[in-house]
């Protein structure tokens, strides 16, 4: 053999005993939209300013085509969006330091929606991720969990969406709507590997929650939150494939999220 061929041989053999990671395929599938558009009546926390949309130019321009552009101002946590680690957990990674690799892979849900009907204020329990072990396997690794609790039927109700359509610090006691329990969230540490946790509610923590200890335990492990999640009633119990791609905001605390889900079409 030429010495000449030797560098193209060395690469072949690379190539053939690397290990690289399985890629979903996005053939014979569908792409679900599992984010809402920012507009004037987006629920935000009743402390939180909301979204504006402004415009700089709109219509024609004097060198006779049409021209638009505008400015928009939002707190972090409104509408669908992340929250970084940092959000509750004192130097853990703020959103642009979250990796690619966090933000997408295959993506479970977890039904709740009889229990919430029974219970507005109901808290996802270690009882909910067993049963749906019992039917499924082991939530496996590197799984972004989400939790459906059918509030989304009821987006951008505020009222029926948050339990309350006033503002202001008054109205923080007056809110109802489901989330995770803290131990639940606790065990999730303890004895599963999730990339990251979505919920179709206004937070993470119930309505009702003051301490906010299940962000406090998810985010001292680094693990974000996706709240205000559209549409989990389209994506199946396994088998989607998540992308969630935020505002890549330096230093902060979270921000608007555009997340997808690819599901194969059987």
């Amino acid at each position: 053999m030429k010495l000449s061929n030797y560098p193209l041989l060395l690469i072949t053999l690379l190539y053939i005993n690397c290990e690289t990671p399985e890629a979903p395929s996005f053939e014979d599938g569908k792409w679900i939209d599992l984010s809402y558009a920012y507009e004037s009546s987006t629920p935000y926390w009743p402390t939180a300013d909301g979204f504006e949309l402004d415009t700089v130019f709109a219509g024609m321009t004097d060198g006779g085509y049409y021209y638009s552009a505008y400015q928009f101002s939002s707190a972090e946590h409104g509408g669908t969006h992340i929250d970084a680690p940092i959000h509750f957990a004192q130097g853990k990674k703020t959103v642009d330091q979250l990796t690619i690799d966090q933000l997408t892979g295959p993506g479970i849900v977890i039904n709740v929606q009889d229990s919430v009907s029974d219970y507005i204020d109901y808290r996802i329990s270690t009882d909910d991720f067993l049963q749906w072990e019992a039917q499924n396997g082991t939530i496996p690794d590197g799984s972004i969990v989400f939790l459906h609790t059918g509030f989304g039927d009821f987006w951008p109700d505020r009222m029926k969406y948050m339990g309350t359509d006033k503002r202001g610090p008054e109205a923080v006691a007056l809110l109802h709507f489901p989330g995770l329990h803290p131990d639940a969230a606790q065990w999730l540490v303890d004895n599963r590997n999730i990339k990251a946790i979505g919920i179709d509610t206004p937070s993470i923590d119930y309505g009702r929650s003051s301490g906010f200890n299940a962000h406090r335990i998810l985010m001292e492990q680094n693990i974000p939150a996706f709240e205000n999640v559209a549409n989990l009633k389209q994506v199946p119990v396994t088998g989607a494939y998540i992308i969630a791609l935020p505002m890549k905001i330096k230093g902060g605390s979270g921000g608007p999220l555009r997340i997808t889900a690819f599901v194969t079409e059987k």
